[in-house]
């Protein structure tokens, strides 16, 4: 919810909802509302959620390949701390 309000992202409060929390996710990375199908598919999911997670970097202004660490689940986390919270 951070993240959404930090982009000015419409419907932040989507991040609390677990479905259209990946809907959010999309918006905020400017790809397609259908992307959501893609997450629910094994194993594309996690090159999407990469993907995802690489322009979500770039739009906070933070390097593209944070995005890749969120393969690596404590530094999935951190990451995601990390871009909500830093400056």
């Amino acid at each position: 919810m951070v993240i959404a309000n930090k982009t000015n992202t419409e419907n932040s409060w989507f991040a609390w909802i677990p479905i259209l929390n990946l809907y959010l996710m999309c918006k905020i990375a400017d790809k397609p509302g259908w992307w959501l199908i893609l997450f629910l598919i094994p194993l594309v999911n996690i090159v999407v959620a990469i993907i995802v997670w690489m322009k979500i970097a770039e739009k906070m202004g933070k390097p593209s390949w944070l995005g890749i660490l969120w393969i690596f689940p404590p530094l999935g986390l951190i990451v995601q701390g990390y871009l909500a919270f830093a400056d």
